[in-house]
């Protein structure tokens, strides 16, 4: 897949030039894209720079401009409710006087408010009329029904536009976001052209800053920002219970996919601060007695000089403002009871509504992901607005935990890992079979639906990644080394070098589409704290392919590429979900292409799941093209997203490909492809690892790496059951004879233990007969079969993928 670079410092007909610069100008390109990444690092949060990696155990990423070691003495012991809590508190409340009086200034106006039905309020149940600065989506909630109200986590609003005494800076709406991946939908331009610019989460306690042309509620059943918002506000109540107990340094707490962290600074590793399961019991009270307070989320904006006399103490607050935030804005924090932290929101309304908590586990970090960079604790937890549905959570924790695909591959002796070579898998014998079947699956699809298979190097010079604009942001994440003075690097995806292909000789639009299918390895250099198991590892292979195609093809290449997927996820007997992700604030590239394109994926999905049987995900499109994200469901009702299909108009700008139109006309003889990013599977690995989980290492026939066990009732019958065996491996099936002196009853749970999908008994009869007798891994017996009808009958599941 392309990464999300913008085309910067390259021109537009790079294939052409690239190669032919002068050295000192390529140097000066590529440090020009490094001077604009560096801006770019500026301008992203800590958070963001930490997103991709946040959910697998690594920090944030910022400039690096201070000594590795910052903690110090900011922690020296376990001390219960510090005195510096105090000062900080003091700190807030002198701010807040100064931020009151701004308030007092401003002059509310009335406002309206419409909800999703259309309908407008401009005043509440009493009469009052609804005014800016004073009206909040709670006080428009409770209009409806105070249940409403209270059973909302948060609002989404779009402004018509905001009054004239707001301003975006100074109500640190403009400031960095420590958490922006997490909460990206808060991110704001003053562009009202753009209505997804205007639409933002907002506090449900936040007055309004101007009229609302949609107002949603928000709640933790029904949406994933609701939970977002609802876990990123438990993570605060966490990191109030860490610092009351033991006065530990907080860094970052971000939301997670389900549920949330904070790290926090205790001590070197070593130290009587590292957190124990010990702490739990004593964690969970301490929360317990938060939310029982029914603490009110103060959002609050402060400057950057407040920020630093507010955390003055936290070395590592201090350095992301320091670092983060430029001098002369303001930023905003957010106070429950005795917290204060840097936070851009939004929140619950008050501590009060997380009524079911629990510790889940701790692990060691480090500040920034970087080992050599101060160590830190990380306490994991969960929170649901309802007990029941913690009950419900630990008991699928508990399944999960019997379905791990860690556990499962190691009893059943698929892979094997090694310090050696870390985040990269040991497949064994019979791990192989099953990744070699789920190659063989898609290549199947393949060569049905009029793909091209081709084979790219493994190493690039990394003139490549610049022309790509790859190696502005995703340097870092690359195996880099040097060949012959210059820098050359393994590929961390296959897309540049497929351009390279498409743009090695003219092509003419009958050629199009061509569809150029890949299974390169590829190698991502992840932090060593980020990897885990299958599903983050630094060596993978992908089912990636991209489609060149004409503009007007788009549909039906969209069309195609979905049908493919469905093919894929029925066999799995997994279910799916589609999103429309649309044009981002920051998209490249003509508007009018963007809303053709969308129009075909609209059309396309429409034609596919008919209308309503998808959604449109606003402003979530990469910045290169739109995209289709499907999500699919396990057996654990556990969301994944593998598949992709993306539109690129980028990277053939950046590689200059161009195909003959066949068009005499003056300037359009010839035209851009669009670039079609498509993969069924993803990282072959990480769909072992969620196919591992989905079956519950009960592996279907056809992808079963023991799918055949011959038992004889009697040794006397080794020599036959030996005969069976050899004929189904000649067939193509994985076949063993268990000729040990274990017991016949051993052998067949034996057998079924392992996984074996059909245990073949042998006795005096089967013998004399030419038969065998069937039973399945869940002892069901089947009876008796030739080996003839036999092996058809597997062939039948074979071909049927059953």
């Amino acid at each position: 897949m392309a990464s999300e670079a913008p085309a910067v410092g390259i021109p537009d007909d790079v294939a052409s030039m690239w190669k032919t610069l002068d050295p000192a100008v390529r140097a000066a390109l590529i440090a020009s894209e490094s001077k604009d990444a560096e801006e770019n690092k500026k301008e992203a949060s800590v958070g963001g720079a930490e997103g991709r990696r946040a959910k697998a155990s690594s920090g944030p990423r910022m400039d690096d401009t201070t000594a590795n070691l910052i903690g110090g003495d900011s922690f020296v012991k376990r001390t219960a409710n510090p005195q510096w809590i105090k000062v900080r508190s003091d700190v807030y409340d002198t701010v807040k006087d100064r931020r009151q009086k701004e308030l007092d200034s401003k002059v509310p106006v009335d406002i309206e408010v419409t909800l999703p039905d259309g309908k407008t309020l401009s005043e509440d149940k009493e009469g009052n009329k609804y005014q800016s600065w004073r009206t909040t989506p709670f006080d428009v909630a409770c209009t409806i029904s105070r249940g409403l109200a209270d059973n909302s986590s948060v609002a989404r609003v779009t402004y018509t536009a905001f009054v004239s005494d707001y301003d975006l800076g100074e109500d640190g709406m403009d400031a960095v976001d420590t958490l922006a991946e997490s909460m990206a939908e808060l991110s704001v331009e003053d562009d009202a052209d753009d209505k997804s610019k205007m639409t933002m989460l907002w506090d449900m306690t936040r007055p309004l800053v101007g009229s609302v042309s949609k107002m949603e509620f928000l709640k933790f059943e029904d949406d994933n920002d609701a939970r977002t918002v609802f876990w990123h506000s438990s993570a605060h109540i966490l990191g109030e219970a860490l610092e009351r107990l033991y006065g530990s340094r907080l860094t970052i707490g971000p939301p997670l996919a389900g549920g949330f962290y904070y790290d926090s600074y205790m001590g070197e590793s070593s130290s009587d601060g590292a957190f124990k399961e010990d702490d739990y019991k004593n964690v969970e009270a301490e929360v317990a007695k938060i939310v029982k307070q029914k603490q009110k989320f103060e959002r609050m904006v402060v400057t950057k000089e407040e920020a630093l006399e507010m955390f003055e103490g936290n070395p590592f607050k201090e350095q992301i403002i320091s670092t983060k935030i430029p001098d002369g804005t303001r930023t905003t924090v957010y106070r429950c009871g005795d917290l204060v932290d840097l936070c851009r929101g939004p929140h619950v309304a008050n501590t009060g509504r997380i009524k079911a908590f629990a510790a889940t586990r701790h692990s060691a970090t480090n500040w920034l992901g970087d080992t050599d960079n101060d160590s830190l604790q990380r306490m994991y937890g969960i929170s649901f607005p309802d007990k029941k549905m913690l009950k419900a959570w630990k008991e699928n924790q508990e399944k999960a935990k019997e379905r791990d695909h860690r556990r499962i591959a190691q009893k059943q002796d698929l892979i094997m890992f090694h310090e050696l070579s870390a985040g990269s898998a040991f497949w064994l014998p019979h791990g192989a079979r099953i990744y070699n079947k789920l190659i063989s699956f898609i290549k199947e699809h393949y060569w049905k639906r009029g793909y091209d298979e081709i084979i790219t190097p493994n190493v690039y010079n990394l003139d490549l990644w610049h022309q790509s604009g790859h190696a502005m942001h995703y340097k870092d994440a690359m195996f880099c080394f040097e060949v012959e003075g210059k820098e050359w690097a393994m590929k961390p995806m296959n897309c540049p070098g497929h351009c390279l292909m498409f743009g090695g000789k003219i092509r003419s639009y009958r050629d199009l589409p061509l569809r150029f299918a890949d299974f390169g390895v590829l190698h991502r250099n992840e932090l060593s704290g980020a990897l885990s198991g299958l599903t983050r590892v630094r060596r993978f292979q992908q089912d990636d392919a991209h489609i060149y195609c004409r503009e007007d093809q788009i549909e039906s290449e969209v069309l195609g590429a979905l049908d493919f997927m469905k093919s894929v996820y029925t066999t799995f007997g997994m279910t799916y979900k589609l999103e429309l992700s649309t044009r981002p604030k920051k998209a490249l590239g003509d508007k009018e292409l963007w809303d053709r394109a969308e129009a075909a994926l609209a059309r396309a999905m429409d034609t596919f799941a008919g209308k309503g049987g998808w959604r449109e995900n606003p402003g979530d499109g990469a910045f290169y093209g739109p995209k289709i994200d499907i999500k699919v469901m396990d057996a654990m009702e556990r969301v994944h997203q593998c598949a992709t299909v993306q539109l690129d108009f980028q990277l053939p700008i950046r590689f200059g490909l161009e195909y003959n139109t066949g068009s005499k006309e003056e300037g359009k003889a010839f035209a851009r492809p669009v670039m079609v990013h498509r993969a069924m599977l993803g990282s072959v690995e990480r769909m072992f690892a969620v196919l591992c989980e989905h079956y519950g290492g009960k592996w279907p026939f056809w992808l079963s790496p023991r799918q055949v066990m011959v038992v004889p009732v009697h040794k006397e019958w080794n020599e036959y059951c030996q005969e069976v065996r050899d004929r189904l491996h000649a067939e193509g099936f994985y076949a063993d004879v268990d000729l040990s002196k274990a017991t016949f009853q051993k052998k067949v749970r034996n057998a079924q233990v392992d996984q074996y999908n059909f245990q073949l008994v042998v006795g005096e009869a089967e013998v004399k007969n030419g038969t065998v007798n069937i039973r399945t891994r869940d002892n069901k017996v089947e009876g008796e079969k030739k080996v003839d009808e036999l092996v058809a009958y597997l062939k039948t599941l074979q071909e049927e993928h059953k």
